[in-house]
Formats: C-alpha cells, sequence, structure tokens
C-alpha cells in the first residue's frame, strides 16, 4: 500500500515547491514600462536603455524587480493602447507609461492622446486591480506652435489628476536639447541620457515600488 501511495506524495511534494517558488517569484514587483523608442533605448544596446538601468539601480538598494521593457520604436498612445492589451496578459504590478511624444511630433489632437492614455489605465486597471501607475509625460518643441505645445504639455496633469495616478511631468527633464546627452538626431538619448532619464524616474518609481510592497 505504501508503494502504491509513495508516487502521489512525492507528486504532490513537488508540486508544492513548485507553488513556493512560484510565490516567491511574485513577491518580487513585475514593472511593465511601455514606451516608444526612448523607452527602447533607440541606437543602443538594450542593456543601456533606462529600464534596465532603474532594475540595476532597484538591485543596488537591494531591491529585486522584474523590468519589462516594452518601448517599440515609432509607437503613439493608439498603439500603445492596442499592445497593452496583450501586455496586460501577464502579471503586472507597476505600468510605466511613456507615450505620447509620437503623438505630438504628428500634431495628433491632444484630446485624443489624452483618451488612449486614460484608457490605458482603465484597462491595466480592468486586468489588474492593484496595478500602480506612473505616467511619464513629454513635451513638444516650439516650432509645433505655441497653441498646441501647450495643450499637449496639459494632458498628462489631466490624465493624472482624473485617473488619480503619479505624473513624471516631463521623461526628458535635463536631457531634451542637450547635444552632449542626445544622439546625432537630437531627439534620442545617448547612453548617457538614457542614464540621466533613470535617475529622473527612479525615485518616482521607488515609491510606486513601496507601496506595491504593503
Amino acid at each position: 500500500m505504501t508503494a502504491l501511495l509513495l508516487p502521489s506524495f512525492v507528486s504532490a511534494k513537488e508540486e508544492a515547491k513548485e507553488e513556493a517558488k512560484s510565490d516567491a517569484k511574485r513577491l518580487v514587483p513585475r514593472v511593465v514600462v511601455l514606451g516608444d523608442s526612448i523607452t527602447a533605448g533607440y541606437g543602443l544596446k538594450k542593456e543601456e536603455a533606462y529600464p534596465e538601468l532603474l532594475r540595476k539601480m532597484a538591485a543596488d538598494e537591494g531591491r529585486a524587480i522584474t523590468v519589462v521593457n516594452a518601448g517599440l520604436s515609432g509607437d503613439t498612445t493608439r498603439g500603445g493602447l492596442r499592445r497593452l492589451a496583450v501586455l496586460a496578459r501577464q502579471p503586472m504590478d507597476i505600468l510605466v507609461i511613456a507615450l505620447g511624444g509620437n503623438d505630438g511630433l504628428r500634431g495628433i489632437e491632444p484630446k485624443v492622446s489624452q483618451r488612449n492614455l486614460e484608457l490605458m489605465i482603465d484597462r491595466a486597471r480592468a486586468s489588474h486591480p492593484e496595478v500602480h501607475v506612473l505616467l511619464a509625460g513629454m513635451q513638444m518643441p516650439d516650432n509645433m506652435g505655441e497653441e498646441y505645445t501647450r495643450e499637449f504639455q496639459r494632458i498628462f496633469a489631466a490624465v493624472g489628476k482624473k485617473k488619480q495616478v503619479a505624473v513624471l511631468p516631463f521623461l526628458l527633464e535635463g536631457v531634451a536639447m542637450d547635444k552632449d546627452l542626445n544622439l546625432a538626431d537630437g531627439i534620442h538619448p545617448n547612453a548617457r541620457g538614457q542614464q540621466v532619464v533613470a535617475r529622473h524616474v527612479y525615485p518616482a518609481l521607488k515609491a510606486l515600488i513601496e507601496a506595491s510592497e504593503e
């Protein structure tokens, strides 16, 4: 009788171990960074892009986090909304939305971009009610026109207030327009610029990591 029961006992024990491993992994916050070419690290190695640098900064402080770089060159808020439908099928403790720059450069109506950002947050919360969201804003160059530039900049604060999420006013703070921190195109951060972006984003991300651990 014992010989017949032993395989089941062993199987149950292994299943318990696997469940424990799975639980341990879920204790590590999973951060999804949904963005465009800046997030993807255009022109650079993947490890030089700020999402990976954020993971390393957390590790340096003794915090283990998983970071998913969901950056896609040329992506817009509409594209991000579409991609989030797939990304939301996986675990997500923190969502960083860093989209909108390409909307602005294409002259998309700010209200349209705002609505897409709001829908992204709604979709993430529908799949993950406890998800923490950080919205990283962008700004447009003056040649887009004063009125458009002003209206575009306002959408991020408006979304943050309406959806009650953390907002970083300008992702490229301290990097934009600095030739030493950008590639030759003057738009995409170089490796040093990505480091500045990471240092800018990390305090806001850290606050959400701490909140997710409570």
